[in-house]
C-alpha cells in the first residue's frame, strides 16, 4: 500500500512540473524551494526590447562656401576697414584679416554653422553674425581687451 501511495504521489508530481513547464506565461522556468522543502518553480519575464538611437548631425551643413576674399567696414570703437581672406572645409574657416585702424594683420579661425557665422583671433577680438547670402555677411565684434562691442558688414570681393 504504501507502494501504491509513493508511485501515486510521484506520477501526481510528475504531472504537476509537466503542466508548469508548459505555462503560457513566457519565459523560462525557474526553480525555487517552499519553507516545506518542495521544489516551485515561477516563470521569468521575457526580455525587453531595447530600442536602437537613431544618428543625428552634430552639425548643420554649411549654408555657403565662404572662402575667398570679403572687404568691409567695422564702427563702434573703433572705425575703419578690413580685408578678410579665409578658406572653409566643412563648417571650419582658417585665414587672416587685415585691419585699418589700428593697424594689425591677424590670423583667424572660425566656425558657420547654417548662417550662423563666428571667428576671430584668440585673445584679440571675436566676431559674431549672419551670412546673408554667399557675397553678404554682417553682425557684432567684441574687442577682447576693454570688452568694447561695435559692428561690422562685408561684401564678398
Amino acid at each position: 500500500m504504501v507502494r501504491t501511495t509513493l508511485t501515486a504521489l510521484t506520477v501526481l508530481a510528475i504531472g504537476a512540473l509537466a503542466a508548469c513547464g508548459s505555462s503560457s506565461t513566457g519565459g523560462s522556468p525557474t526553480p525555487g524551494a517552499t519553507s516545506s522543502g518542495t521544489a516551485t518553480f515561477t516563470a521569468t519575464p521575457p526580455p525587453t526590447a531595447v530600442p536602437t538611437p537613431t544618428p543625428t548631425a552634430s552639425q548643420a551643413p554649411p549654408a555657403d562656401d565662404l572662402s575667398g576674399t570679403w572687404s568691409g567696414q567695422y564702427t563702434g570703437p573703433f572705425n575703419g576697414n578690413f580685408s578678410l581672406t579665409w578658406t572653409q572645409t566643412g563648417n571650419a574657416l582658417n585665414g587672416s584679416i587685415k585691419l585699418s585702424s589700428p593697424a594689425d594683420t591677424l590670423d583667424i579661425s572660425g566656425n558657420l554653422t547654417g548662417t550662423t557665422i563666428s571667428f576671430g583671433a584668440v585673445g584679440v577680438v571675436t566676431y559674431t553674425g549672419t551670412v546673408a547670402s554667399s557675397t553678404s555677411m554682417s553682425g557684432s565684434y567684441t574687442d577682447l581687451a576693454n570688452g568694447q562691442t561695435g559692428s561690422w558688414n562685408a561684401p564678398k570681393t
